[in-house]
């Protein structure tokens, strides 16, 4: 049989509700951040940024927190096939904090919730089948129903010759043997617990814990003792976690000391949060097990990966993607707090951003000033009229990828609201209309705290009239503020788009934009897209790439602007601009609504008419850009 998937994992799924307070009670919490969580789900995140086909079987609620948990992991590459959802049950839900590095309290809302009523009709042979290795969590032993769908899985993958690796996962109140306010126990001692897990150990030819894990797999408290006792159940290679002293392989006989065993290289790093590095600890074993590596370097990438969930708040957001490992592996530990490593954070986000957008056709209504100088304008009737803006860019979007709007929250705040979920790229303005110095919005607040209330899909933009030809105060002022709000950004997981236009300051060369750009990754402002005018001679193009390419070689991209001009001189801009690679696409609005609104807010136009005008003008420029980039494609 084909074997499409590296790795499926079975077992919980929740929504984790991490404290955004650090050094305080959970009681004393006053915000939270929403992650996917549990530990199948988490390892098959952590081994899909590996670069591993991974997918989980589990269930979820038939209710928003069921689909954040299937969105967020599309978002991650992991496939959703085995994941069923529970129209009777919610999903899981887990509260938790970090009050210092030793104590993590948590929550767990288990109560009759999704995967929980995981069962054997759930479990489907061709999909096991696909297959190179099936990854079961203890947990899902403690309960009939759950293990009944855990034993079909494992003797399915026995059967297609699937590998087959258990993560001991010991959570004694999961077990029934602590209580709710006991979520942070790692070990109680259980006979019973003992038993069920002995009595499953010879399915498995790899067998992950902690030296408390494997002291309620092997019935004893001494280590060597558990590992024997586990040894006699079972001839899996055997990987023991010793915290901040690394992890060992135990391929046959047990050592007399684990200092004997196998291991890999550790890393010197700060404990920040210990919730979930198991989790991460296991993605990168599986990236060097079912990579064919030897166990030592298998323990390094574990061990490597392990250190960046320690380091990081939550548990699958802080796994590295596969480039950020290597990265980390080649250089080394700059500073033991990890999360507080620049150039590490750059690459970390970088390369774990979510959606794809190498075509990008934009409707920019994000204007404000110029509505609002329009004779016929209101509030209302401006907020109106970006509604129609919205209805036109869905038109021509019709489903498909690749489109996207700019939007205001001043004007535009129900259009973009409404554009919320429809797959459309959104991005939205802070600066405060023809600013020069760059000012912003107030409602971002002076340290941009406002950025806390956006949705998660808005993108920050922001425009900034500058020149090379600037006083020393002049950019220092702008720079201040671009990069105040690059940093709330980033705060707040949102993307970062920074528009420059030079032109309206004074004359331009094929060296402008360079220069602005450079002065912008100097200060350390990295922003996921910029937004540049259409510059006409393919030297200056050359020259802003360039610039773009040697800071930083994970940017989104380009995005050309349009400044209301005609379709015809537009046009020309796209024949030079599409040659290149990084520029994905343009982000034009006058050009396609100015004359209508125009019309419109004097009441020469209906709705309707409206609408298909725009459309039809949006339209026409897609049709443009996409010409010639498969002219300069050679298409």
């Amino acid at each position: 049989m084909n074997k499409s998937l590296d790795v499926i994992t079975i077992g919980r799924s929740s929504v984790d509700l991490y404290g955004a307070q650090v050094g305080g009670r959970l009681e004393d919490m006053g915000s939270f951040r929403k992650y996917i969580g549990g530990s199948p789900t988490n390892i098959a995140c952590g081994a899909a940024r590996l670069g591993l086909k991974s997918a989980v079987i589990t269930r979820v609620g038939d209710e928003h927190m069921g689909r954040f948990i299937r969105e967020q992991l599309e978002r991650e590459g992991v496939s959703c096939e085995g994941v069923k959802t529970d129209p009777e049950r919610l999903t899981a839900l887990v509260i938790l904090g970090i009050r210092d590095e030793d104590q993590f309290p948590l929550i767990f809302y288990r109560e009759n919730c999704a995967d929980m009523a995981l069962g054997e009709d759930d479990i489907d042979e061709d999909f096991i089948g696909k297959a190179g290795a099936l990854v079961v969590t203890g947990t899902h032993l403690s309960n009939p129903r759950t293990e009944a769908a855990v034993m079909k899985a494992l003797k399915l993958a026995r059967k297609h010759g699937v590998k087959t690796a258990l993560d001991i996962d010991y959570r004694p109140n999961l077990w029934g043997v602590a209580g709710h306010g006991d979520g942070e126990s790692r070990f109680v001692e259980s006979r019973a617990v003992t038993e069920k897990l002995q009595s499953t150990l010879h399915f498995f030819d790899l067998i992950v814990g902690t030296e408390e894990e494997f002291h309620i797999a092997g019935g004893s408290t001494t280590t060597i003792d558990a590992l024997r006792a586990v040894r006699v159940a079972t001839d899996a290679m055997l990987i023991c976690k010793r915290g901040a002293m690394g992890a060992v392989a135990i391929e046959d006989w047990i050592p007399n000391s684990l200092d004997d065993a196998q291991k890999g290289p550790g890393f010197p790093i700060e404990v920040f949060n210990v919730l979930g590095a198991g989790d991460g600890f296991f993605a990168g074993l599986l990236k060097g097990w079912l990579g064919g590596q030897s166990w030592p370097k298998a323990l390094e990438y574990a061990n490597a990966c392990g250190a960046f969930a320690v380091s990081r708040h939550g548990c699958t957001p802080a796994y590295p993607s596969l480039e950020e490992l290597e990265f980390f592996l080649a250089r080394g530990v700059k500073r033991p707090d990890l999360r507080n490593d620049r150039e590490l954070e750059q690459i970390h986000w970088s390369t774990n951003r979510s959606g794809e957008w190498s075509s990008m056709h934009v409707f920019a209504f994000d204007h404000r000033m110029q509505l609002e100088e329009m004779p016929g304008y209101t509030l209302e009737r401006g907020g109106d009229f970006k509604l129609l803006c919205l209805q036109a860019a869905q038109r021509v979007q019709n489903g498909r990828p690749g489109y996207g709007i700019l939007c205001d929250n001043r004007i535009g705040r129900r259009a973009l609201h409404a554009a919320a979920g429809t797959g459309l790229w959104l991005g939205r303005p802070c600066e405060w209309p023809g600013s020069r110095p760059l000012k912003l919005e107030p409602e971002l607040g002076l340290d941009c705290g406002g950025l806390e209330e956006w949705a998660r899909d808005n993108v920050v933009k922001v425009l900034c009239f500058c020149h090379p030809s600037d006083s020393t105060e002049q950019r220092a002022a702008q720079e201040e503020t671009v990069k105040r709000l690059f940093e709330a950004s980033r705060r707040n997981g949102l993307e970062f788009l920074l528009e420059i236009i030079p032109s309206k300051v004074s004359a331009v060369n094929d060296e402008t934009n360079a220069t602005l750009i450079q002065q912008f990754y100097d200060i350390g402002v990295y922003p996921d897209w910029w937004k540049l005018e259409p510059m006409k001679t393919t030297e200056a193009w050359n020259n802003a790439i360039q610039a773009i390419e040697r800071n930083d070689g994970n940017t989104r991209g380009i995005v050309v602007l349009g400044l209301d001009a005609p379709e015809a001189e537009l046009a020309a801009s796209f024949q030079v601009a599409a040659s290149f690679d990084l520029v994905k696409g343009f982000a034009v609005g006058r050009t396609i609504f100015g004359d209508v609104a125009r019309a419109w807010m004097k009441g020469d136009l209906s709705d309707q008419v409206a609408v298909a005008d725009m459309a039809a003008r949006f339209e026409r420029l897609c049709g443009i850009w996409d010409m010639a980039r498969k002219t300069a494609k050679g298409n």
